[in-house]
């Protein structure tokens, strides 16, 4: 996978659609969000990423002063359309010049290198594209099998994995992902972190998921979600609906598994 040119492709087909669309439209997989913001959104996170890397950022106080130093958002679409524009060249020159391997701070502390950036940018491009579409209006335009399927893979091992040291963590099902066109599959613990913040003293209890691993209960109520993978992606993001992919299996799975995707990418 040519990851620039997916980043690249997607963020120009982002800015296109909403170069016309109301700057007000809400955005509907993005609740209180406006296209205005929407728009602003991907430059800044461009903006920032490309900063991360080129400053060689390698800890949260160095990430805190490039969000500091992050300039007021623009005032019209035409200045935000600009922005987002250069922030993206900026993010691919700094990607370009840089390999995998090279340590750089990210927020997911199992993986604090370029690697995490460029698979990360690829997928936050492609699904914000999606939300542009949809704010549009419009029908949601060829997502690549190969990205789709990736982005399907970073749910797994990335977006559903959050669990602080002070929780408890429960395994309730053991799920099978199957990207039906690819022929990916995805063996997947679900679960949920429940207990008290130890700062706020406010009682969480969240949906997560991660691979499954060999000390994984194969006791545990079983389901299987397939689909092809643009629509087990779309579905995984938050993006698509329940009904374009099979989710079948035990009762208390089926629940989970539901649980997870309504909770939504943190």
């Amino acid at each position: 996978m040519d990851r620039l040119a997916v980043i690249r492709s997607e963020s120009d087909r982002f800015a296109e659609v909403l170069s016309s669309t109301d700057p007000a439209a809400p955005v509907p997989t993005c609740p209180g969000w406006d296209a205005a913001q929407l728009l602003h959104h991907l430059g800044e996170v461009h903006a920032f990423w490309a900063a991360v890397l080129r400053d060689d950022v390698r800890d949260d106080e160095g990430a805190e002063a490039v969000e500091a130093a992050a300039p007021p958002r623009p005032g019209t679409t035409e200045e935000l359309l600009d922005a987002r524009a250069r922030a993206t060249e900026a993010l691919l020159e700094q990607l370009a010049r840089l390999d995998d391997e090279e340590p750089r701070w990210s927020w997911w502390p199992p993986d604090q290198t370029v690697g995490f950036t460029r698979r990360m940018q690829t997928y936050e491009a492609t699904l914000h594209r999606v939300d542009a579409e949809l704010t549009a209006g419009l029908p949601i335009s060829a997502i690549d099998p190969e990205v789709a399927a990736g982005a399907v893979e970073h749910c797994v091992d990335v977006m559903w994995g959050y669990v602080p040291g002070w929780a408890q963590d429960d395994s309730t099902a053991l799920v099978e992902l199957v990207a039906t066109d690819t022929g990916d599959r995805w063996r997947v613990d679900v679960g949920r972190w429940h207990g008290t913040g130890p700062e706020s003293g406010t009682e969480f209890d969240m949906a997560r998921a991660r691979r499954a691993g060999e000390d994984t209960d194969p006791a545990l109520p079983t389901a299987t979600v397939s689909g092809s993978a643009r629509d087990m992606a779309l579905w995984a993001w938050g993006r698509g609906p329940r009904s374009a992919v099979e989710l079948s299996g035990d009762q208390d799975a089926v629940a989970a598994v539901d649980r997870l995707i309504e909770q939504g990418i943190q």
